[in-house]
Protein backbone atom coordinates (compact mmCIF):
# COMPACT_ATOMS: atom_id res chain seq x y z
CA UNK A 1 0.00 0.00 0.00
CA UNK A 2 1.50 3.08 -1.03
CA UNK A 3 0.21 5.53 1.76
CA UNK A 4 2.22 8.68 0.37
CA UNK A 5 -0.29 8.64 -2.67
CA UNK A 6 -2.81 7.51 -0.47
CA UNK A 7 -2.39 10.66 1.41
CA UNK A 8 -1.62 13.21 -1.29
CA UNK A 9 -4.73 11.81 -3.24
CA UNK A 10 -6.55 12.74 0.22
CA UNK A 11 -5.21 16.17 0.13
CA UNK A 12 -5.80 17.25 -3.52
CA UNK A 13 -9.29 15.64 -2.70
CA UNK A 14 -9.46 18.25 0.14
CA UNK A 15 -8.17 21.21 -2.34
CA UNK A 16 -11.69 20.45 -4.55
CA UNK A 17 -13.37 20.55 -1.60
CA UNK A 18 -12.02 24.24 -0.46
CA UNK A 19 -12.60 25.20 -3.78
CA UNK A 20 -16.56 24.80 -3.17
CA UNK A 21 -16.30 26.91 0.16
CA UNK A 22 -14.67 29.93 -2.17
CA UNK A 23 -17.49 29.14 -5.14
CA UNK A 24 -20.61 29.69 -2.38
CA UNK A 25 -18.70 32.62 -1.16
CA UNK A 26 -18.85 33.89 -4.49
CA UNK A 27 -22.30 33.22 -5.05
CA UNK A 28 -23.06 34.63 -1.65
CA UNK A 29 -21.02 37.89 -2.74
CA UNK A 30 -23.19 37.83 -6.18
CA UNK A 31 -26.62 37.80 -4.04
CA UNK A 32 -25.51 40.82 -2.06
CA UNK A 33 -24.68 42.41 -4.91
CA UNK A 34 -28.00 41.33 -6.75
CA UNK A 35 -30.09 42.52 -4.07
CA UNK A 36 -28.28 45.98 -3.40
CA UNK A 37 -28.72 46.77 -7.64
CA UNK A 38 -32.51 44.82 -7.98
CA UNK A 39 -33.99 44.88 -4.19
CA UNK A 40 -36.91 46.75 -3.69
CA UNK A 41 -38.58 45.39 -0.55
CA UNK A 42 -37.45 45.94 2.87
CA UNK A 43 -36.85 42.61 3.34
CA UNK A 44 -34.72 42.16 -0.03
CA UNK A 45 -32.59 45.04 1.38
CA UNK A 46 -31.89 43.58 4.77
CA UNK A 47 -30.41 40.44 2.83
CA UNK A 48 -27.35 43.07 1.69
CA UNK A 49 -25.36 42.63 4.78
CA UNK A 50 -26.16 39.13 5.94
CA UNK A 51 -24.99 37.57 2.47
CA UNK A 52 -21.93 39.64 2.00
CA UNK A 53 -21.21 38.39 5.55
CA UNK A 54 -21.48 35.40 4.80
CA UNK A 55 -20.02 35.12 1.33
CA UNK A 56 -16.58 37.02 3.18
CA UNK A 57 -16.66 34.27 5.97
CA UNK A 58 -16.95 31.13 3.65
CA UNK A 59 -14.22 32.95 1.42
CA UNK A 60 -11.70 33.05 3.98
CA UNK A 61 -12.03 29.75 4.92
CA UNK A 62 -12.42 28.35 1.69
CA UNK A 63 -9.38 30.09 0.85
CA UNK A 64 -7.42 29.41 4.33
CA UNK A 65 -8.21 25.75 4.21
CA UNK A 66 -7.32 25.72 0.47
CA UNK A 67 -3.69 27.04 1.08
CA UNK A 68 -3.06 24.94 4.25
CA UNK A 69 -3.94 21.95 2.00
CA UNK A 70 -1.49 22.68 -0.43
CA UNK A 71 1.12 23.51 1.63
CA UNK A 72 0.50 19.92 3.50
CA UNK A 73 0.79 17.93 -0.02
CA UNK A 74 4.62 19.14 -0.48
CA UNK A 75 5.27 18.34 3.11
CA UNK A 76 3.22 15.05 3.12
CA UNK A 77 6.74 13.76 0.79
CA UNK A 78 9.24 15.41 3.12
CA UNK A 79 7.54 13.59 6.27
CA UNK A 80 7.11 10.17 4.67
CA UNK A 81 10.67 10.04 3.50
CA UNK A 82 12.41 10.91 6.66
CA UNK A 83 10.32 8.58 8.52
CA UNK A 84 7.26 6.53 7.37
CA UNK A 85 6.01 5.40 10.58
CA UNK A 86 6.46 8.82 12.36
CA UNK A 87 4.39 10.38 9.39
CA UNK A 88 1.65 7.47 9.68
CA UNK A 89 1.35 8.12 13.99
CA UNK A 90 1.33 12.01 13.01
CA UNK A 91 -1.20 11.76 10.58
CA UNK A 92 -3.13 9.71 12.51
CA UNK A 93 -3.05 11.77 15.64
CA UNK A 94 -4.21 15.04 12.95
CA UNK A 95 -7.04 13.05 11.89
CA UNK A 96 -8.24 11.84 15.14
CA UNK A 97 -8.33 15.46 16.28
CA UNK A 98 -10.00 16.43 13.14
CA UNK A 99 -12.42 13.80 13.12
CA UNK A 100 -13.74 14.58 17.13
CA UNK A 101 -13.70 18.36 15.67
CA UNK A 102 -16.34 17.28 13.17
CA UNK A 103 -18.44 15.10 16.28
CA UNK A 104 -18.58 18.32 18.08
CA UNK A 105 -18.54 21.45 15.52
CA UNK A 106 -19.91 20.28 12.74
CA UNK A 107 -22.51 17.60 13.53
CA UNK A 108 -23.35 18.83 16.96
CA UNK A 109 -23.14 22.75 17.02
CA UNK A 110 -24.44 23.65 13.65
CA UNK A 111 -27.94 21.65 13.74
CA UNK A 112 -28.32 23.78 17.27
CA UNK A 113 -27.22 26.82 15.56
CA UNK A 114 -29.98 26.06 13.15
CA UNK A 115 -32.46 25.43 14.98
CA UNK A 116 -31.86 28.24 16.98
CA UNK A 117 -31.86 30.71 14.30
CA UNK A 118 -35.44 29.00 13.38
CA UNK A 119 -36.75 29.50 15.83
CA UNK A 120 -35.57 33.27 16.10
CA UNK A 121 -37.23 33.09 12.25
CA UNK A 122 -40.88 32.54 13.91
CA UNK A 123 -40.64 34.76 16.92
CA UNK A 124 -39.27 37.55 15.28
CA UNK A 125 -40.84 39.94 12.43
CA UNK A 126 -37.87 42.10 11.57
CA UNK A 127 -36.91 42.05 7.78
CA UNK A 128 -33.03 42.14 8.90
CA UNK A 129 -33.74 39.54 11.78
CA UNK A 130 -35.47 36.91 9.45
CA UNK A 131 -32.88 37.82 6.36
CA UNK A 132 -29.94 37.16 8.72
CA UNK A 133 -31.47 34.03 10.34
CA UNK A 134 -32.09 32.48 6.61
CA UNK A 135 -28.60 33.45 5.35
CA UNK A 136 -26.85 31.67 8.31
CA UNK A 137 -28.90 28.50 7.85
CA UNK A 138 -28.21 28.63 4.16
CA UNK A 139 -24.59 29.13 5.33
CA UNK A 140 -24.32 26.51 7.83
CA UNK A 141 -26.36 24.29 5.84
CA UNK A 142 -23.46 24.74 2.77
CA UNK A 143 -21.03 23.92 5.94
CA UNK A 144 -22.74 20.81 6.91
CA UNK A 145 -23.03 19.74 3.08
CA UNK A 146 -18.80 20.32 2.42
CA UNK A 147 -17.85 18.96 5.91
CA UNK A 148 -19.96 15.87 5.98
CA UNK A 149 -18.89 14.92 2.58
CA UNK A 150 -14.92 15.75 3.94
CA UNK A 151 -15.59 13.50 7.18
CA UNK A 152 -16.27 10.75 4.97
CA UNK A 153 -13.43 10.84 3.29
CA UNK A 154 -11.29 11.69 6.54
CA UNK A 155 -12.74 8.80 8.15
CA UNK A 156 -11.35 6.91 4.58
CA UNK A 157 -8.58 8.06 4.86
CA UNK A 158 -7.86 6.61 8.44
CA UNK A 159 -9.29 3.54 7.89
CA UNK A 160 -6.10 3.40 5.59
CA UNK A 161 -3.72 4.72 7.46
CA UNK A 162 -4.38 1.97 9.93
CA UNK A 163 -4.20 -0.60 7.61
CA UNK A 164 -0.65 0.87 6.13
CA UNK A 165 0.72 1.36 10.02
CA UNK A 166 -0.05 -2.54 9.88
CA UNK A 167 1.62 -3.24 7.17
CA UNK A 168 4.66 -0.68 7.85
CA UNK A 169 5.11 -2.56 11.07
CA UNK A 170 5.37 -6.18 10.05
Amino acid sequence: MDILKIAVDWAKAELVSTSFFILCGIIFLSLSFGLWQFGKTDLAKSYIVPMLVAGMFLMTVGVGLFFTNKSRIIQFEVDYNDEPISFINSELERVDRTLKEYKTIVFASIPVIILVCSTVIFLVDRPLWRASMITTILMLGVILLIDGLAHARISDYKSKLDKALIEIKN
